[in-house]
């Protein structure tokens, strides 16, 4: 029941402009708690097709339809049994490690990422893919034991990347683990990029069953029930990514568990994953509770997702 959750409506400040789809640079989000104890995250991306903040909360108080609010009670139910029994989700789970998420074209960041042990670092594309690919190559030079993950949020041109991943050194092509949401979604563009480039394309936004052209499935446990889609994955012989959703810590956690969750089910099915994001916004108390930035989750004290002290202050409403 709606009178049974309470919210807490926050802001995040990014250090930085965070994707080629938008030019913000503070982004608002809900966390829940309901009547059982449990917590929960909602952060939506409206330029990524996400219904608006203000959307999300009517509906978390009448029909519950949109993919982000629905994953929000899932987390609220599982943060809630565990809390029950005074018990951390994250006792005795392996979380799988991170790569490092760039949202720009800055070398003191991916030495500062490399100094913490990422061995995978994912760059953030579209807003300028010329200075991007240079980027690449002096990066690829600079730090010849990266490897590179490039996520252009559908923004690109399949015939314009062909081209330009073409006419990069075999060297650095070489170090490219995939590229993420080159562009729109199409089984016959997605084919003919793969063709051209031998690299693996990622799908995220369009993650779906009948997906077949992309080597790699990207799961964000925010908005996605990674259980359907890691089967689907399996059984088309993809890589699995869990990646979060720039979101708060406390959605961070959320990802964070399932990531543990699937690679525990499925062996050998989740790769390198993409956990750690709160380094990309001012720091507070709860990105301050996730530790240092580095490939491994460091798990929040306290029962549940954690974050328990910083729960309890803060001041709740009611959902109307």
């Amino acid at each position: 029941m709606s009178n049974l959750i309470w919210y807490w409506h926050y802001r995040l400040k990014s250090r930085r402009q965070l994707n080629a789809r938008t030019a913000r640079r503070e982004f608002e989000g809900l966390l829940l708690r309901d009547a059982e104890g449990g917590h929960a995250c909602i952060h939506p991306w409206p330029e990524l097709g996400d219904p608006t903040l203000q959307k999300c909360l009517a509906d978390l108080a009448g029909a519950r339809r949109w993919p982000i609010v629905r994953r929000a009670l899932r987390c609220l139910e599982m943060d809630g049994a565990a809390r029950s029994v005074e018990d951390s989700l994250f006792d005795e789970l392996e979380v799988p490690e991170s790569h490092a998420t760039l949202a720009g074209c800055d070398e003191n960041e991916v030495a500062t990422a490399v100094a913490a042990g990422f061995k995978v670092a994912k760059l953030k594309c579209g807003a300028s893919p010329s200075a991007e690919l240079a980027f690449l190559e002096r990066m690829a030079a600079t730090h010849p034991g990266l490897r590179w993950r490039l996520d252009f949020n559908e923004t690109g041109d399949a015939g314009d990347l062909a081209d330009r991943i073409g006419g990069l050194p075999a060297e650095v092509r070489g170090k490219i683990d995939f590229l993420e949401d080159p562009c729109a979604f199409s089984e016959a563009k997605w084919n003919g990029l793969h063709r051209a480039t031998r690299l693996k394309l990622a799908v995220d936004r369009e993650a779906g069953p009948h997906r077949e052209a992309a080597q790699v499935t990207v799961i964000k446990p925010a908005v996605d029930e990674p259980w359907l889609l890691a089967e689907a994955a399996a059984g088309r012989g993809q890589q699995v990514v869990v990646t979060g959703y720039m979101d708060h810590p406390f959605g961070q956690a959320f990802a964070a568990w399932e990531a543990g969750r699937l690679a525990l089910q499925f062996p050998g099915l989740v790769g390198v994953c993409g956990l750690q994001t709160h380094h990309l916004f001012e720091p507070d108390a709860f990105t301050e509770a996730l530790g240092p930035w580095t490939p491994e989750f460091h798990a929040p004290a306290g029962k549940g997702l954690g974050f328990d002290d910083l729960l309890k202050e803060l001041p709740w409403k009611r959902v109307p």
